[in-house]
């Protein structure tokens, strides 16, 4: 039976005044890759901050493993079920560390986080550079020890936010295939994402967003038939 590691009903939710979400329903089960797509603005990055208790008032439901966690602060957040990890698009790596230094920052919140060696032999270019301060790193180099450092932590439901902006074809292949690595150990992941080539391969189910609810959703295999709304949609 499949497992609903995630379970979002009727989330609204405001920064001050401003309300971005209008009742946003979606489901992720485990071991999936899900994509929400979208413009900018649509709400997809306040959707993923709604979810860590990092935006203003929610209201709804937030369901993860079972448990409500829309009254719960952050860090209670992040403990629930298999342990929940948040990479946001600023990344938040801290300039004064090296890579390795950033590496053992968090604290670990679910058993079973990787080694510092299961994460070089992910990574190879992070072990090249773990002495290296977080400010002489590569924007891609930064995107990984970002990822990486969540991996650390044990967190199994991954919630990565644009991890392929702005960054090299290359690079960005690397990111592909380390997501195709995690889907393979179990991980599972929401991706916000706007390069809709890097996504597309890679999830299981998509939801679309527009004007802060969900539009649409199909599986992979409606992908095909979906080019047309995701034109309308998105532009691709």
């Amino acid at each position: 039976m499949t497992q609903e590691l995630l379970k979002i009903e009727d989330l609204h939710a405001w920064y001050g005044e401003s309300h971005i979400l209008h009742g946003v329903n979606l489901t992720v089960n485990q071991g999936e890759v899900v994509t929400l797509l979208g413009r900018n603005g649509a709400g997809r990055t306040t959707t993923m901050r709604a979810i860590m208790s990092l935006c203003g008032t929610r209201r709804g439901s937030i369901k993860i493993s079972g448990e409500e966690s829309i009254k719960m602060p952050a860090h209670k957040i992040a403990r629930l079920g298999v342990g929940v990890g948040y990479c946001p698009e600023e990344r938040g790596i801290f300039a004064s560390l090296s890579a390795e230094e950033n590496l053992m920052l968090p604290p670990t919140i679910a058993p079973g986080g990787m080694s510092l060696q299961e994460i070089y032999a992910m990574f190879p270019n992070l072990k090249e550079r773990a002495s290296s301060p977080g400010t002489r790193l590569s924007g891609g180099e930064q995107q990984m020890l970002a990822v990486a450092r969540i991996l650390r932590t044990g967190a199994r439901l991954l919630l990565l936010d644009e991890i392929s902006e702005g960054l090299a074809p290359v690079i960005v292949q690397k990111l592909a295939e380390m997501i195709l690595t995690l889907k393979a150990k179990g991980y599972t992941i929401v991706l916000v994402e706007q390069n809709f080539r890097f996504a597309a391969p890679l999830a299981d189910r998509f939801y679309v967003m527009e004007h802060g609810t969900i539009v649409k959703q199909f599986a992979q295999s409606e992908l095909t038939q979906n080019m047309g709304m995701l034109q309308e949609y998105l532009g691709v």
